[in-house]
């Protein structure tokens, strides 16, 4: 069994294509196809179920990609902690991060990063706190920067607390609560809102602190991206909350303070167990101390 082999079937599975694989392999389809039922009479099931119209995963295929995708990373890590034990700090850097992160300036970061290593390669991905903190704890991520509730707190990673920030309301220009100073959850408990899905971090804290002052608000509109939102609440559809640091970045809106507005908490998270030599120095970058502090 070959690391090219599963990087065949990665790609295979992945584009669900033997042709597009092959490009993305730089090779021609013959030879990984070749490659790939090599491997299939080697471990006595066939992995990809094949028509004239589609490819797809059999069992046995299922089972072996996650170990193969396990083992080019760890193929990989060997590449990189050999060069980092050069002097280079070569590999990937895999980077996740909420929309409304505020506390870093990840292009920035970036930015310095790349110029100080060049042989890195950088993915960035943007999503849910949740399904960010279990990309990391799964070895997809290297490094996320999430954004909880207080009451919740990241586990089964390496964690550092970057910032707090009081939620905010956000109304349409001509909105009646546009020209008020400052409002409190009983007066937008009357309100339409727009929000996150239910069960999301980003979500949680605004139903959290409604819950717990004993009211019940009509979320009528929910999102999968924060960005959207204020292309709801400008034509006056919903009003919203979002982070006060966050909202200033936003078009067509006005903010006003909640007195009792609910807080979040920023944080960045990386592995307890395998940090990378690419996720080291990113940190660095970052100035965020590395000592491991696990996240209980």
């Amino acid at each position: 069994m070959e690391l090219q082999q599963m990087r065949y079937v990665v790609a295979v599975a992945e584009t669900n294509s033997f042709t597009r694989a092959a490009e993305r392999c730089l090779v021609v389809q013959s030879a990984l196809s070749h490659q790939i039922a090599r491997l299939e009479r080697e471990l006595g099931a066939r992995l990809f179920e094949r028509t004239s119209r589609r490819v797809r995963l059999t069992p046995a295929g299922e089972a072996f990609l996650p170990a193969a995708r396990q083992c080019l990373d760890a193929a990989e890590r060997a590449v990189a902690e050999v060069a980092a034990a050069v002097g280079e700090v070569r590999g990937r850097l895999a980077v996740g991060l909420i929309p409304t992160l505020t506390a870093v300036d990840i292009p920035g970061a970036l930015r310095d990063f790349r110029r100080e290593y060049p042989h890195v390669r950088i993915s960035l991905r943007v999503g849910a706190s949740d399904d960010l903190a279990e990309q990391v704890r799964e070895g997809a991520l290297d490094v996320a920067f999430l954004g909880l509730p207080t009451t919740a707190r990241p586990e089964g990673v390496a964690v550092r607390e970057l910032a707090r920030d009081r939620l905010v309301v956000v109304v349409a220009p001509d909105h009646p609560l546009a020209d008020e100073p400052a409002v409190d959850l009983r007066r937008l408990s009357s309100e339409v809102f727009v929000d996150l899905p239910a069960g999301t971090a980003g979500r949680a804290q605004s139903d959290q602190a409604f819950e717990a002052a004993g009211l019940v608000r009509d979320v009528a509109f929910e999102v999968t991206s924060a960005d959207y939102i204020a292309r709801l609440v400008g034509p006056g559809l919903a009003v919203a909350m979002l982070p006060s640091a966050y909202a200033p970045q936003l078009a067509d809106v006005v903010t006003v303070d909640v007195a009792d507005a609910p807080a979040r908490v920023q944080y960045a998270i990386w592995s307890r167990f395998a940090r990378t030599p690419a996720a080291t120095a990113f940190l660095g970058i970052l100035d965020i101390p590395v000592e491991d502090r696990p996240a209980s």
